[in-house]
């Protein structure tokens, strides 16, 4: 029987590209566009995920290549999973992904639920990952993508069994230049379309404004300290810094500063010399595990800390409540509660957390 996917299109060249190739293998398709925002949302609708502009482009590729179009307004659920939780988090002192969860609550488990309401067995997406049945274990797997520089399994890691069996990923064996040259050549009009690159709700990165706008709220300003606990001086509020930071802080020193701490119980942030940022473990919770159901002894691994980060050498322990112990064999820089801990095994995930 004939495969009928839902292609999750966000206006991109990425999802375009998809679609065609769903198209070309002979499958019944249809294109879905996420609504996310409402117009008082964001400041811009120009270049940003989940916008109106997109939600056209996709209707436009939908209509050349034959095929129906829905938009779906999940506007409030993108609220409350994405932006919410990314600011309670900021506030919290963490530093969080919001790309991660809105994979986890509305891309994949969402949209597939809308794929099943409408009679379609999978969705499909311009993601760049690759996912295997493996037989030995009867599971399906989360792969990276041929072209590493642009994998995203470090955001694909909240993936469940039955999302995997359903879904397909058709950028996975392709590189980056090639979906351009592919876009070229079948005239689609998002060939030339520049990759998002921020946050999609904060187009222009003033991330504290945008929380201070949401939450109602002046962020309190709080002690500048040392890893001792002396006072160095006065913050503008945890919101405006990032572990790792060492530029705007407000204040100077005879030597290189940088934030190694955010403590919002005592509204302190903590600097420190650059050697300071450097930590051998991590906790994660909300832990998420593909290669099995739960890690029941220590592994060795690949870990990253961070989207950008090259996976290192690594042992993960089980702990109580579902999280985890991450040991790295050699020290990370700027590891930030609120980012994900992600794990492989070579080129597969074998699962993840947010660090805590």
């Amino acid at each position: 029987m004939c495969k009928k996917v839902m292609v999750a299109m966000s206006g991109g060249v990425d999802s375009s590209v998809a679609a065609s190739l769903i198209k070309e293998k002979g499958y019944t398709l249809c294109g879905a566009t996420m609504k996310l925002f409402s117009p008082d949302d964001i400041n811009t609708d120009k270049g940003i995920c989940g916008s109106l502009t997109d939600a056209h482009d996709a209707g436009k590729i939908a209509a050349k290549m034959g095929f129906e179009h829905y938009v779906f307004d999940l506007s409030t659920e993108f609220k409350t999973h994405v932006i919410d939780k990314f600011i309670n988090s900021y506030l919290c002192g963490e530093t969080p992904n919001p790309c991660i969860e809105c994979n986890r609550h509305l891309k994949f488990a969402k949209m597939l639920n809308c794929a099943r309401e409408l009679g379609y067995d999978y969705i499909a997406t311009g993601h760049y990952a690759q996912i295997e049945y493996d037989k030995k274990s009867g599971r399906y797997l989360l792969k990276k993508a041929v072209d590493t520089s642009k994998d995203q399994t470090y955001v694909l890691y909240t993936m469940t069994q039955d999302e995997l069996a359903h879904t397909l990923f058709p950028l996975g064996s392709y590189t980056k230049s090639q979906i351009r040259q592919m876009a070229e050549e079948r005239n689609l009009i998002t060939a030339k379309k520049p990759d998002s690159q921020d946050i999609c709700f904060v187009p222009d990165g003033d991330y504290a404004s945008f929380i201070e706008r949401c939450a109602n709220k002046k962020c309190e300003s709080g002690n500048f300290i040392d890893v001792d606990g002396n006072i160095l001086g006065e913050h503008k509020g945890i919101i405006h810094y990032t572990i790792g930071q060492r530029k705007g802080l407000g204040i100077t020193f005879g030597e290189p500063r940088y934030v190694v701490k955010k403590d919002a119980t005592d509204n302190t942030v903590t600097l420190g010399r650059h050697e300071q940022l450097f930590s051998r473990e991590l906790v994660a919770r909300d832990t998420n595990w593909i290669m099995f159901d739960d890690l029941k002894e220590p592994m060795r691994v690949l870990a990253k800390a961070r989207y950008k980060q090259s996976a290192v050498e690594a042992t993960i322990t089980p702990l109580e409540n579902g999280r985890v112990l991450c040991t790295f064999d050699t020290p990370q820089r700027a590891i930030a509660s609120g980012q994900s801990a992600v794990f492989y095994l070579d080129d597969y995930v074998v699962g993840g957390g947010v660090i805590e």
